[in-house]
């Protein structure tokens, strides 16, 4: 009895905790969305993103899917259409999904009703959370934690296609007009960070909350090799295009040459030169360039042309896993995230613990790109069932970038997280530090 009464207890704090949990993270969407007029929540101006009433709906519609209509008794769905519309890409729920490029051209349903459809999921959820008994409970647990890393990564995407609409029209309009921003100054040089190379261990074990593209753990070899104390900044990226960087075909993959060409850059994403001086466009409107920062919304193609000029290259995820590693220790993560509110890289601190210990800037700030394409690892096998597409179907042709942004929630990464994109977009928070191979 005493057993049974202890289990009993710690069940009840489990279901406590997911449930704080739970309306943490759905509250802090809808925090993230108080800036906006209701004229923002329909727009998408660019194929990669999707208007921010959709976010709202299509974690919903995650919620609904995967937890409500499989775990819930007598629930009734909000909406019989809602399946459709705001399904992303999952073909074996058997409902289909509205295309993504034609997102931005629904004015119904209002944002009235998506916000009505949060708390008519809210309701049911915390309904599911107190009330699901065993055996369900266990499959339950791991699908909800699965459905609010899901919905933090929604998070990440509404800042960064608000800040793409915002940045489309041209009054430049701020999504938030307090939001501050670092003193211009001049970056300091690049030290390199050496390790020895040798076996190594990749991936994630079973020690918390992990997606299933993180593991199996397996060993991998790495040659010696070094890596860059920081990731490049806005004035050293400045100097690569004053050399003629994006002139110069001899720099770049011949795909990445393509897209110079077709797509007419010159800059990375959001840059202007306006009167001779550079401007880049932010959630805080348009501001002069600061060299100090971090170069972002550079392309997979520009992080590896500008790695050639340099004489260096970009690190593969296994190094660049490994040398988190040894930077961390038993430490948590520190950075730049989207809890500190800035919405924006801040340049490299200088000096202070975390340069002490050599590498600045792992987790926050940029995503940065490694020279990994995005693929199983050896021993991986995609859950069976739609949970199953989360992932998996997604391993070609795109490539691994490590480590998180500004945009992304702190609690929401690990040394082992893979996110992944296609190498000629440039939307997101991404980034790049260079490595080079000891001889």
């Amino acid at each position: 009895m005493f057993d049974q009464a202890v289990a009993n207890h710690q069940d009840d704090a489990v279901r406590a905790d997911l449930a704080a949990d739970y309306q943490r993270v759905r509250a802090f969407t809808e925090r993230l969305c108080e800036p906006l007029v209701v004229e923002d929540y329909g727009l998408q101006t660019r194929v990669e993103t999707s208007p921010p009433k959709w976010h709202l709906a299509h974690v919903s519609w995650f919620f609904e899917t995967f937890l409500l209509r499989p775990f819930l008794p007598g629930y009734r769905v909000f909406h019989p259409r809602f399946e459709y519309l705001f399904n992303s890409y999952y073909e074996q729920t058997g409902s289909g999904f509205w295309p993504r490029p034609e997102r931005g051209l629904l004015s119904r349903p209002t944002v009235a009703e998506i916000y009505d459809y949060r708390r008519h999921v809210d309701t049911a959820m915390l309904r599911l959370i107190e009330t699901c008994r065993s055996p369900d409970w266990p499959a339950l647990a791991h699908r909800l934690r699965i459905g609010l890393n899901h919905e933090q990564q929604h998070q990440e995407l509404l800042v960064t296609d608000i800040k793409g609409n915002l940045a489309y029209n041209p009054l430049r309009p701020a999504y938030r007009e307090d939001l501050s921003s670092a003193p211009r100054a001049e970056p300091g040089q690049l030290r390199w960070i050496s390790h020895a190379g040798g076996v190594t261990e990749l991936g994630a074990d079973s020690d918390g909350f992990t997606y299933d593209n993180e593991g199996p753990r397996h060993r991998t070899f790495l040659e010696p090799f070094a890596l860059a104390h920081r990731p490049i900044t806005n004035g050293e990226f400045l100097r690569f295009i004053e050399d003629g960087g994006y002139r110069d075909p001899a720099l770049w993959l011949s795909d990445g040459w393509a897209r110079v060409r077709e797509d007419g850059w010159q800059a990375p994403l959001y840059w202007e030169l306006n009167d001779g001086q550079w401007q880049i466009m932010t959630l805080g409107g348009l501001r002069q360039l600061n060299p100090a920062e971090p170069v972002c919304h550079v392309s997979y193609y520009e992080a590896d042309a500008f790695a050639t000029w340099a004489g260096k290259r970009l690190p593969t995820e296994a190094e660049w896993e490994h040398a988190a590693r040894c930077h961390l220790g038993d430490r948590p993560l520190q950075g730049h995230f989207v809890e500190d509110g800035d919405l924006h890289p801040r340049p490299a601190p200088d000096g202070g613990p975390e340069g002490e210990s050599g590498l600045l800037q792992l987790f926050g700030d940029v995503w940065e790109w490694t020279s990994s394409a995005y693929l199983p690892y050896p021993g991986y096998r995609a859950a069976a069932g739609a949970l199953g597409e989360y992932n998996g179907k997604f391993m070609c042709n795109q490539m691994v970038l490590r480590g998180g942004s500004c945009a992304s929630s702190r609690d929401h990464l690990r040394v082992t997280y893979r996110n992944f994109f296609y190498p000629h977009e440039r939307w997101q928070f991404k980034g790049f530090r260079l490595a080079e191979t000891i001889r």
